[in-house]
């Protein structure tokens, strides 16, 4: 499958087939772009951004399905507490491996940040830099309640039909995502700790009206990353790339530029 120029593939990780999208680099000396998406994403669910980064960066530009997503196989088992760190530790670096990827630039959104965060703490070898949209690093009421409204709406409206336009395995996907956000247990769940780990530079573009997570969150990163800048984006929500695709763009292009 071709989309917008991308190469469609798949690749076998952590004893599971994920689907992948690739856009080749300009030239061999660019990095290539890791995007992560966020817990309900999917390759698909991207649209036409992946596409949009690889033109305007003319770096390489990866993009994958985890576990239970998209295209990728379902999800046999209840998700782990520890999922986003087992993508950190053991999905990420399977699939940076099978595809001789290495020192990427990690983008990852919501649920993907927070894998990149992990990722850059715990590996041998630090990505490139971090780019970060939305991240959570430690729980907050208003992401539990927000979450809490759309496992309501998924049962009362037409959202399990929408995103299964996106998911071969929808309510796998997205009754075991839900599940463990909403699970009091995972009140627990903080990442502040590792952010000391991270080396590598960071920009954070978190929307002013974000309806699942506060500036609490770009607080955390900027005390626990040294090299840390961030863009704040007003009438923005959750998902800055189709919020405001231009500024979120516009910040992409000149911190790259400083950074690579």
């Amino acid at each position: 499958m071709t989309e917008v120029g991308g190469i469609g593939g798949e690749a076998t990780v952590d004893g599971h087939r994920l689907e992948t999208l690739s856009y080749p680099a300009a030239n061999g000396r660019q990095p290539t772009i890791v995007m992560l998406h966020e817990g309900l994403g999917s390759v698909s669910l991207w649209r036409d951004f992946p596409s949009r980064v690889a033109a305007a960066t003319r770096c390489g530009v990866l993009v994958y399905s985890r576990y239970g997503h998209g295209r990728s196989d379902a999800l046999r088992e209840p998700r782990s507490f520890d999922f986003m760190h087992h993508e950190a530790t053991v999905a990420l670096p399977g699939l940076l491996e099978a595809l001789h990827i290495e020192r990427p630039v990690l983008l990852g959104h919501s649920d993907g940040g927070s894998i990149a965060l992990i990722y850059a703490a715990r590996a041998s070898a630090q990505p490139r830099a971090l780019i970060l949209e939305a991240p959570h690093v430690f729980v907050e009421d208003v992401t539990v309640e927000s979450i809490a409204k759309i496992r309501d709406a998924y049962a009362s409206t037409d959202m399990r039909t929408k995103l299964g336009r996106h998911h071969d395995h929808i309510d796998e996907m997205f009754l075991g995502w839900t599940k463990i956000w909403l699970d009091q247990k995972f009140r627990d769940w903080n990442i502040v700790e590792e952010l000391r780990k991270v080396r590598c530079p960071v920009l954070v573009i978190q929307g002013t009206d974000d309806e699942y997570g506060t500036m609490a969150q770009v607080a955390a990163i900027r005390r626990g990353v040294k090299d840390t800048e961030t863009l704040l984006l007003p009438e923005c929500g959750h998902s800055p790339h189709r919020d405001q695709p231009e500024a979120t763009m516009e910040a992409i292009l000149g911190f790259l530029s400083v950074r690579l």
